[in-house]
């Protein structure tokens, strides 16, 4: 779009770019911070319709990460991150929200068919490289007093893919209950990006922290779940949501929109990441991990749950 950049979330809720950035008023936000209703989805109607057996593995991932976010709290607690008032506000909020998304999501994959089971390993037991990623951060955040413009960076980087992720999810299954979870967990994700976008706008005015976030975020950010799944899930369901003209739309759309934070006008990311690790030809066949799948769940990845669409 020339002369700028309008987000739209769903049909009746964009956030427009172009214009100067306005407050993020939050005592507005916790006022309408809610849980996911799981009282309102009609769980039964789930395994009337088709669940191809690609996006219940791709529902796995993204259950999974929204249940680790109590461990992404536990890093950012060891930072400068909560020393701000209303960041420490939201970030209640976020977990919050963030929990029932995992519980929805679980119940969803419940009610098709193909439940979660246990955890392979355990969340307070993390690989040790995320241990010493953990460290490093609290590191880094004690050394510069701006640690806050890179956190909300990287928040703002990583709510935007994954609510795109959701709304691509919910464009190639075409389930009406499974699309009616997704709007409202997408509500919920885009407040969230709307809040890290504009922290991240608001912090990174000078020049020598938008450049300090740049480097910091050109060296290490990857897509939300690296290091958490395994690298074959990770790319399965970025070669799932993000194959065909649509899905690389998608991307580089979420590219365009964290060029306009100052200093990042060149950045690249979901869509170089892609170009890396995932050629155009990638077919979907790489089998799931079985320390990516909890036992109860494999047969219905391979098999495509109860409802029995393996071939879609």
């Amino acid at each position: 779009m020339s002369g700028g950049l309008a987000i739209e979330i769903l049909s009746a809720v964009s956030y427009d770019l172009r214009r100067p950035m306005p407050a993020f008023d939050i005592d507005s936000y916790v006022g309408r911070s809610r849980a996911v209703d799981l009282a309102a989805i009609d769980w039964a109607a789930v395994p009337r319709h088709p669940v191809p057996s690609e996006a219940l593995r791709t529902m796995r991932f993204m259950q999974d990460i929204e249940s680790h976010t109590i461990i992404y709290l536990r890093s950012l607690l060891a930072t400068r991150a909560i020393d701000d008032p209303d960041v420490a506000t939201f970030l209640a909020c976020w977990v919050y929200e963030e929990t029932f998304h995992g519980l929805a999501l679980q119940r969803f994959l419940e009610a098709a068919g193909a439940p979660v089971g246990e955890r392979a390993l355990p969340r307070g037991r993390e690989p040790w490289a995320k241990r010493i990623e953990a460290a490093a951060t609290a590191m880094v955040s004690k050394a510069w007093p701006d640690f806050c413009a890179v956190h909300m960076t990287w928040g703002a980087i990583n709510e935007l893919t994954t609510l795109t992720g959701y709304r691509r999810l919910a464009a190639l299954t075409d389930h009406p209950v499974l699309a009616e979870l997704l709007d409202r967990i997408v509500l919920d994700e885009s407040r969230h990006f709307f809040f890290y976008y504009r922290q991240a706008e608001i912090r990174m005015q000078r020049r020598a922290v938008a450049r300090t976030a740049r480097v910091l975020v050109d060296r290490f950010w990857a897509p939300v779940g690296s290091g958490v799944q395994p690298d074959a899930e990770l790319r399965f369901l970025a070669t799932y949501l993000f194959k065909g003209p649509d899905g690389r739309a998608a991307a580089r759309k979420v590219d365009e929109t964290i060029r306009r934070l100052p200093g990042f006008e060149t950045v690249q990311l979901l869509e170089a990441w892609m170009d890396r690790h995932i050629p155009h030809a990638t077919p979907l066949d790489e089998p799931a991990r079985d320390d990516a799948v909890p036992e109860p769940a494999r047969d219905a990845v391979h098999e495509g749950g109860r409802n029995g669409h393996g071939n879609h």
